[in-house]
């Protein structure tokens, strides 16, 4: 779901008001690198508004076109919160995550992992997801649900692989290569992992 905000509401800057501000005649600063994942795309039709969408692995952000180079590195960090918050309140069905697979499975498996059946389940509590290559089947955990995009596409790839691949040996890991966000999606669910095992201290007492 593409994210759009203006940058004239809440208390943002309007991208307009920046043009009428004449810059400094001081040296031109180097500037800030972005996210490999993430495009920026500008646009002499755009005037208030910003707006981003995830295209594959990558998010592409569409920002006015005069709009400066920091208030783009600004803005970008602003898209890239809002995408995530609503990837985690969205929950994607059955027959979605069939069509995820099918895509996943033409872009980084050239279309060989064709699972007969993609489905969550509430039964995996000490994983993340499993599959039958015999069935051709796939199940992912619904504790995935409401975790960022990239990290179910993460376990959902993973699970396709092994139908091409039953271990995790090195012909296994060279399926995931392709896969940018593949070190990244590992991280986070062992964050999560890790937190889990914390222990949970009581509540303070108010005096």
């Amino acid at each position: 779901m593409p994210a759009d905000l203006s940058p004239g509401l809440a208390g943002e800057t309007p991208a307009r008001s920046a043009e009428r501000q004449p810059r400094p005649a001081a040296t031109p600063q180097p500037r800030a690198s972005l996210p490999s994942a993430v495009e920026v795309r500008r646009s002499s039709r755009r005037r208030r508004t910003v707006s981003a969408y995830r295209e594959g692995d990558r998010t592409i952000v569409l920002i006015p076109a005069r709009m400066s180079e920091a208030e783009e590195q600004r803005w970008v960090g602003v898209m890239l919160d809002k995408l995530a918050a609503q990837e985690s309140k969205r929950v994607i069905g059955d027959s979605e995550l069939a069509e995820r697979a099918e895509r996943l499975s033409g872009q980084y498996l050239e279309g060989r992992a064709r699972p007969a059946s993609v489905r969550w389940v509430t039964n995996q509590n000490t994983r993340w997801g499993s599959c039958t290559p015999a069935e051709g089947s796939i199940r992912l955990s619904h504790r995935l649900q409401g975790m960022p995009e990239y990290v179910v596409d993460y376990v959902l790839l993973h699970e396709l692989a092994h139908l091409l691949v039953p271990g995790h040996g090195p012909r296994f890991w060279r399926l995931l290569e392709s896969y940018s966000r593949t070190e990244r999606a590992r991280g986070y669910l062992e964050g999560v992992v890790a937190a889990d095992r914390l222990p949970h201290l009581p509540a303070a007492r108010e005096e």
